[in-house]
């Protein structure tokens, strides 16, 4: 791509525009004037040029202070505007991250919870509201929604990740396009394209200029293939962290530089893997693939003589396991710095032609990232985890008469107040059901956070049982602290940034941090509360518990095939039909083909998982009993009423996927020794509340608990030996009890 012609095209333009302008005055001020009295306000709206890239790391930013990488370009933004330094996500991962920006809401609220989900493009962007006053709105770049954009006037898309190398691009009429080229270079070619040829010069536009880079598998363009030649790019202190004194959990994940990497994907070389203890085989380089003839050339002679010599010095066994791992970073961060480079060069661009166009001083440029990234840290690539890494994402905004040059603001913001503030500064309402906060006042205020802003930030991350495997956490960040919650686990973690800025050991243990323990989680659940977050309905699957997966899987494969009349959903009680109650089933339940749907450990948000990813298969019984939730209240001690929420989920799910079938909507059964244990009486509070969701038609509510008590409320362990799970006596009390109502729906 030759850019200079684009400069000069801009300027002629440009000179164009002044003659036109200065003869369209003269015009006015011989005609009559006409216009609606807000038409001054509206000529004032400022444009906004959004850049967005993927998994930029804000160690790998010179106005972060970057170590490793200079970023002329990004700098200037900070350098004459404002650099906030406790930006944070919502939600580390692509998609979801994206879906939170779009919306100003939380994951859990705006239905994006993961990648591979699909955007519900029917819902309130802010690129909709933004048309609805009079905005011209374009996306060029990566979306990674999984459904077309909504609310722009023009948009070209990658498909899915895209490539780095002469990548497809979605058109508009479904068609896709491929360019010859690398494609950050591209998505800024079309971009200014755009804004010099498309764009229509009358109204105010909002433009968002997304780029792959840096995301895996971080291919750099051939005019930085020797950036870092020669140079050792510096180790962060953690490279080598052994994950003690924090949860459990981070032992599971699969991102680490010294057991992750794929010897083609991600280390750039050829062929199968010559040493499959150390590089991951099979996943090859795709983008070289991609490449025309030029392209491997220059790729080749880049990259083949260090592989080769890496290769040697493999076989001589000159390499320790440790001297590995450091060769894997050094390959690792010069691609991945290369790939950022290109994106500092295309920001250069669009900040030179807004320039030369004059549109520079009516126009708020913002850079972002979808979210933070590991560079080496913890031992780590990639995002997900609450550490600052991934938590903290890059937010630079240059607002000329707004925000003076050199502002450096603390305060806390996070991805869900970037649709607010651009609606507020577009002059549109901003809708009450955003979660966010427009940040406007706070930048006409020298970007100072008002005794009114937040003082902690709410994280949620769903993406278990997927690539990396890092399990489902949530938590609150203040200023100084950290909390992180493991519901697997049920562990949580506790961390004095101010201390222990690397976020090596939880103190949530140490008794003098007793009462920021309990601040925090008291912090936490306020949150959780003001964000409407219900654990209980937003599905969740355990896929990353080798035992639920494969249980799961097989009760799926079976509910493809399988004809039964009768069905039963729910818990480890459920599943105990299959251990201590397998001889009653087969007197009362063999004879209906009745399928068994429960397993151990589950909660209401895992039913919704269930039902909704295959576990009904083509079924359609005759009669469903569900009986679900007493581990909310094991686990958790969750308030009945969530609890109860997430149960009437369930129905709803069942009710549309099973619209013939009778559910028998079982109270939880007792728990406890005695009529007065807290469990128990969670539990009876959420009967109270979902007996009420029974119609007496479709949705039989009945309540078997007195069946399994004496009469002063305590249970016999003969029937319950825990007093939680059944005997085989047990299952026969259970089978007795529930055999009128069976019979009353024909069974």
């Amino acid at each position: 791509m030759n850019h200079l012609p684009v400069s000069r095209q801009a300027s002629r333009i440009t000179k164009r525009l002044v003659a036109l302008s200065i003869a369209l005055a003269v015009l006015g001020n011989l005609l009559p004037h006409t216009a609606s009295a807000d038409e001054p306000a509206k000529a004032k709206r400022p444009n906004i040029v959004f850049v967005f890239s993927d998994d930029h790391a804000l160690q790998a930013i010179g106005a972060y202070g970057s170590k490793i990488n200079k970023t002329p370009n990004l700098d200037r933004i900070a350098n004459e505007g404002a650099v906030f330094h406790n930006s944070f996500c919502a939600n580390s991962i692509c998609g979801p991250s994206r879906a939170c920006i779009l919306t100003g809401k939380h994951s859990h609220i705006n239905g994006f919870l993961r990648n591979g989900n699909r955007f519900d493009a029917s819902q309130v962007t802010f690129p909709k509201l933004l048309q609805d006053v009079g905005y011209q709105t374009a996306l060029i770049g990566k979306w990674h929604l999984g459904t077309d954009p909504v609310g722009f006037n023009h948009w070209e898309i990658l498909p899915g990740q895209g490539n780095y190398y002469n990548p497809d691009f979605i058109q508009m009429d479904g068609s896709r396009k491929r360019y010859t080229g690398y494609v950050t270079d591209i998505i800024t070619e079309n971009t200014l394209n755009w804004l010099q040829n498309d764009r229509d010069e009358d109204q105010p536009f909002v433009l968002m200029c997304q780029h792959k880079a840096p995301h895996r598998n971080w291919s750099p363009p051939p005019r930085h293939f020797d950036l870092y030649k020669g140079v050792d790019v510096p180790e962060p202190e953690t490279l080598f962290d052994d994950y003690a004194a924090r949860s459990k959990l981070l032992h599971e994940s699969e991102m680490s530089l010294e057991n992750h990497f794929y010897w083609g994907h991600d280390m750039k070389f050829h062929g199968e893997s010559l040493f499959p203890e150390q590089f991951l085989p099979r996943l090859g380089n795709g983008e070289y693939r991609r490449m025309n003839d030029e392209q491997k050339a220059a790729w080749d002679a880049a990259y083949e003589p260090e592989n080769q010599k890496f290769i040697a010095d493999m076989k001589a066994g000159k390499l320790s396991s440790k001297d590995i791992t450091k060769w894997k970073y050094q390959r690792y961060i010069k691609d991945y710095l290369g790939t950022v480079q290109a994106v500092d060069d295309s920001v250069g661009e669009l900040l030179a032609y807004l320039d030369e166009s004059g549109l520079a001083e009516n126009t708020i440029v913002i850079y972002s990232s979808d979210q933070g990234f590991y560079l080496g840290e913890h031992g780590w690539y990639d995002k997900r985890w609450m550490f600052e890494e991934s938590l903290r994402m890059p937010f630079l905004i240059r607002w000329p008469g707004v925000i003076a040059p050199g502002t450096e603001s603390t305060a806390p913001i996070q991805n869900i107040d970037y649709a607010p503030t651009f609606l507020e500064a577009a002059g549109a309402e901003i809708p009450e059901a955003i979660q966010g906060r427009s940040m406007v006042s706070m930048m006409k205020d020298g970007c100072r956070a008002s005794s009114t802003w937040r003082d902690a930030v709410y994280y949620a991350y769903y993406e278990n049982a997927a690539v990396h495997m890092v399990p489902v956490h949530d938590g609150v960040r203040t200023e100084r602290y950290k909390l992180m919650f493991f519901p697997r686990s049920r562990e949580w973690n506790l961390f004095d940034l101010e201390t222990d800025p690397l976020e090596l050991k939880s103190v949530h243990d140490d008794p003098e941090y007793a009462d920021i323990l309990a601040g925090l989680k008291k912090r936490y659940v306020d949150l959780r509360d003001l964000y409407d977050v219900n654990s209980a309905t937003i599905p969740a699957t355990r896929g990353d518990e080798p035992g639920w997966q494969k249980r799961n899987m097989a009760m799926s494969k079976l509910a493809k095939t399988a004809k039964p009349k009768l069905a039963f959903i729910g818990d480890s009680i459920t599943q105990g039909w299959e251990g201590r109650g397998k001889k009653v089933w087969e007197e009362n339940y063999a004879k209906h083909d009745t399928i068994n749907l429960g397993i151990g450990g589950d909660r209401t948000e895992h039913i919704i998982w269930r039902l909704t990813h295959g576990n009904l298969g083509k079924i359609q019984p005759e009669v469903a009993v569900l009986m679900i939730g007493t581990n909310n209240t094991g686990h958790f001690m969750q308030d009945p009423t969530q609890i109860a929420e997430g149960v009437e989920k369930i129905l709803s799910i069942l009710r549309e996927k099973l619209p013939k079938t009778k559910i028998v909507l079982q109270a939880i059964m007792p728990r406890g020794k005695t009529k007065m244990d807290l469990m128990r009486l969670n539990n009876i509070a959420v009967n109270d509340r979902i007996a009420k969701m029974a119609d007496g038609e479709n949705i039989v509510y009945v309540d078997l608990g007195d069946h399994f008590m004496n009469e002063d409320g305590t249970i016999d362990p003969a029937i319950m030996p825990d007093y939680l799970h059944l005997s085989e006596k047990g299952y026969e009390i259970w089978a007795d009890a529930l055999a009128p109502t069976l019979e009353s729906l024909g069974l």
